[in-house]
């Protein structure tokens, strides 16, 4: 065991978009299970190695529960942990047959063979988007309001069955509510606007469904006679953040990384084949999701040299993970031909996310279409004065201009 280091206040900012903190190097090489201590004075176990990170997220003795005692919490405010004992749990907030219940009621929605009859519409709503991007007069353009936050705001739109009209509300608050700079009580009411926003979205539909996923999960549950409000409103709220805000950032940080590797954007330009490898490998190397996961153990747990106690928090750090020389060599070098889908990007175990075919086939389809009818873009800033979300929970960019 280890307090490692200086027992540094983690996550760390990144300093660099393209490769990880020395601090993360540095204490994945000393301990890849350390001790540390958390914004809010907890101390937790930090998981930075990929055999111990993958073990963990696949043992049923790591609980998800929120409300169990122990669980990590990165918000430094006291009352978030109460906010999460008194809120219904979400799907990754779930253990055992109740997540398993509630994540096969929506599985169906996001089977690859669902995902390819939309992804005709999804083509369409990026060819629109870059549409309008060359009929512009007036260049550079922020590519992260012309096409990152759209593309995938539509798309969970159309899924969920929100007005699009409202994806500027839910973009704001969204943002807001993961950048980890401002105030606890700012990002709180912006959690608090979201959920009250979908509680009256999942009324309206429960009085007048339509043709979307939560439309077709009421009248499931209506005619099983298990109609519940409050666990669709947990389940809606999850999907909306998670289907937008995380493809979003990939869109941006994608661009970034292939046009500042020019042979890698060449090998994608030349050969769309590769593009789905080119998507796991982005996915992979900016890791956008640092603090992949937070669990809490049940039981003693023995990983790797250390013990994890019953009811001590651990904090799965994805970025470091995914940078573990021990599974993929030369980690920080961009490499589309890589094919390792091994990454933890999206999680991995019983809890990976639900939606990650809809964010591969959206990321596939705006790289191929992007490069492919804007062949000349470049970005117009080098890449120090891009302003990136260091201070936000999810990696990204909150402005991209180019030009081309």
């Amino acid at each position: 065991m280890t307090d490692g280091l200086t027992n540094p206040r983690l996550p760390i900012e990144r300093s660099c978009p393209f490769t990880a903190p020395e601090e993360y190097v540095q204490l994945r090489a000393q301990a890849p299970v350390a001790r540390i201590r958390l914004p809010g004075g907890e101390r937790a176990w930090w998981v930075s190695g990929y055999e111990e990170g993958r073990a963990i997220l696949t043992d049923r003795r790591f609980s998800s529960d929120r409300r169990k005692d122990g669980f990590p919490v990165l918000d430094p405010d006291p009352g978030t942990r109460q906010r999460l004992r008194s809120q219904p749990p979400s799907l990754i907030g779930m253990d055992g047959p109740e997540h398993i219940a509630a994540r096969r009621a929506l599985i169906s929605e996001f089977t690859l063979k669902r995902l390819n009859t939309m992804r005709p519409r999804v083509q369409e709503i990026v060819d629109g988007f870059i549409d309008d991007m060359l009929r512009t007069e007036k260049q550079p353009v922020d590519l992260v309001q012309a096409l990152s936050l759209p593309v995938p705001s539509l798309v969970i739109c159309e899924l969920l069955g929100a007005p699009y009209t409202d994806h500027g509300f839910f973009q704001s608050r969204t943002s807001m509510a993961i950048r980890r700079s401002l105030p606890s009580e700012v990002r709180q009411q912006a959690f608090d606007d979201l959920r009250n926003y979908i509680d009256d979205l999942m009324t309206r539909k429960e009085a007048d469904p339509g043709d979307d996923v939560f439309s077709r999960q009421i009248a499931k549950q209506r005619a099983d006679g298990t109609l519940d409000h409050e666990s669709l409103v947990s389940m809606a709220f999850l999907l909306l953040i998670a289907g937008h805000e995380t493809t979003a950032n990939m869109i941006s940080l994608g661009v970034v990384g292939l046009l500042t590797h020019p042979d890698q954007l060449d090998a994608i330009k030349d050969d769309p084949a590769k593009t789905p490898m080119a998507v796991e490998e982005l996915l992979r190397y900016f890791s956008i999701a640092d603090l992949v996961t937070s669990r809490v153990a049940t039981e003693d747990v023995r990983v790797g040299e250390v013990t994890i106690r019953e009811g001590e928090g651990v904090v799965v750090s994805g970025l470091s993970v995914d940078h573990d020389p021990k599974a993929f060599t030369e980690p920080g070098d961009l490499n589309v031909e890589r094919g390792a889908r091994n990454h933890i990007a999206f999680g991995f175990g019983p809890h990976q996310c639900l939606g990650q075919n809809l964010a591969r086939m959206e990321l596939q389809v705006v790289y191929d279409t992007l490069f492919r009818r804007i062949p000349t873009l470049r970005l117009a800033l080098p890449v120090d004065d891009i302003p990136f979300k260091a201070d936000a929970g999810l990696y990204g960019a909150y402005e991209l201009p180019v030009t081309w």
